[in-house]
């Protein structure tokens, strides 16, 4: 083993180690209501049978919850260890720590093939040590999974370019239709293979029976499973296919935010300056253009799937673009540098500088948020009856389900979905009046929307009037419904 290589291993414990922290934190991070969903769909795994093709929510009230999502490997999984295990938050998040410790390797390995050993060391650092790769690889979300068998396809379909062993090519194959599979915004892999694709075989890829069987292998699974995730949602209340909608162009003020994140809590200021600086000193590199379409496809995803990009785990795959880009500038930097010594102390003060950014950038996705969300849901778990129904005014979060174990709905709502804020009393009152009638027994809010109490005072004196305060803290408030309004 080299020495470069042996500091590779040393910097991936290191990353593994980091994001172990708190893996047992419960899901009131930034990220609470998508970790709740998945969690859910685990949970109702273990209690409901194990119905694969099934997954299903809390928030749908009283009917079943079945919805479309992606291919749910990771919370059936979660289910089986909650068998032996117990519910445990440190399980699913061990599954997105597990997976990107499983990429380190397979990022190493192909920024090396690309740029040479010392521009994957510094792109494997660079890959660790990005804010929110560290959040997304310690979540209980398929993001990071994805990902890492995104990086791991293209590492192997590398290889099998190189070599032509049919093992690398299969590998490829099963891992890129995993990695679409457990997020479908992952097809855009396909951007680095076509380049690859186009690099060896030219225009006679379409005439090439391996090419159309590793794309048969890679897309027909995903497309036979989001057709039946779209089915499940077309005849099942709430009638919701995650991730639908997202395809909208915004208004240039919405990317300028999208812009601001990703320079600073997706990349830090230093790794976007960097891989800047790579993308530039490999203009005219061959072997950095599966880089640069697998960049170029994400600027375009990123323009034309606007509103999904809110999220800011949509810009995962920015992270190892811009790291091999950066390990890439560092390396040919380094040429200009004679003195080993100088180039060791340069290379400190910026690691240095770079994980003081990371720390500050990630310390914001650890802020539980939704600890009143959770606090509200234990209270309920513990004051209500197993089969109650809840009404929660939380966002659209629903870490107070998940908390609670009790089924319900977002308040206000519509067909199961969170509908914003009322627009005044009248509708907040039709719309809890109809959630009363179809069974709801509880209405929480917390100290996020505590204060519709006092902006809409007619629905607070219709409220009164209506239901009992069973518990009332600084961080939620819960009344007991007359199932017969007075």
């Amino acid at each position: 083993m080299t020495g470069a290589a042996r500091l590779a291993a040393v910097m991936s414990i290191l990353a593994v180690v980091v994001r172990l922290i708190w893996v047992d934190q419960p899901y009131v991070d930034n990220w609470s209501w998508r970790q709740s969903d998945v969690a859910a769909l685990a949970r109702n795994y273990f209690h409901g049978g194990f119905h694969f093709a099934r997954p299903q929510i809390d928030w749908a009230g009283d009917q079943q919850g079945y919805v479309g999502t992606e291919f749910p490997v990771l919370p059936f999984l979660a289910a089986l260890c909650y068998k032996i295990f117990g519910v445990h938050e440190w399980i699913g998040r061990a599954q997105g720590v597990i997976l990107f410790a499983l990429s380190l390797p397979f990022f190493f390995l192909l920024v090396r093939k690309m740029f040479g050993e010392i521009a994957a060391v510094c792109a494997l650092f660079f890959y660790s040590f990005a804010p929110l790769g560290i959040m997304a690889s310690r979540c209980f979300m398929p993001d990071m999974p994805s990902l890492a068998l995104s990086i791991a396809g293209l590492y192997f379909f590398e290889r099998w370019n190189d070599t032509a062993k049919p093992s690398f090519f299969f590998a490829s194959a099963v891992a890129v239709s995993f990695a679409i599979l457990f997020k479908f915004p992952s097809i855009l892999i396909g951007a680095p293979l076509s380049c690859l694709i186009f690099q060896r075989f030219s225009f006679s890829a379409f005439r090439n029976f391996r090419i159309w069987l590793f794309a048969a292998i890679a897309l027909l699974p995903s497309l036979s499973w989001y057709w039946h995730a779209y089915q499940i949602s077309l005849h099942f209340y709430p009638h919701h296919f995650f991730g639908a909608g997202g395809i909208r162009i915004m208004p240039p003020a919405w990317y300028l935010k999208i812009a601001k994140l990703m320079v600073t809590s997706t990349l830090t200021p230093f790794l976007f300056l960097l891989g800047g600086v790579g993308v530039a000193m490999t203009r005219s590199m061959v072997r950095a253009r599966p880089f640069r379409w697998w960049l170029a496809a994400m600027a375009l995803f990123m323009i034309v799937v606007g509103y999904g990009n809110r999220h800011p785990w949509y810009q995962l795959p920015l992270i190892p673009i811009f790291a091999a880009f950066a390990g890439a500038a560092g390396a040919l930097l380094g040429t200009k540098i004679s003195s080993p010594a100088v180039k060791i102390s340069i290379s400190v003060l910026l690691s240095i500088a770079f994980g003081f950014l990371a720390r500050v950038f990630a310390r914001d996705f650890y802020r539980p948020s939704a600890a009143s969300l959770r606090d509200a849901g234990l209270t309920l778990k513990r004051m209500t009856p197993r089969n109650s129904l809840i009404v929660a005014a939380d966002n659209g979060d629903p870490t107070i389900f998940y908390y609670a174990e009790r089924k319900g709905w977002h308040f206000l709502e519509k067909e199961g979905i969170y509908n914003g804020e009322p627009n005044e009393s009248a509708s907040a009152i039709i719309d809890l009046e109809g959630l009363r009638a179809r069974g709801a027994d509880y209405l929480v809010f917390t100290s996020d929307t505590s204060w519709w109490l006092d902006y809409y005072p007619v629905f607070r004196e219709y409220l009164e009037g209506t239901s009992t305060v069973l518990e009332a803290t600084s961080e939620f408030k819960i009344y007991k419904l007359n199932q017969t309004p007075q």
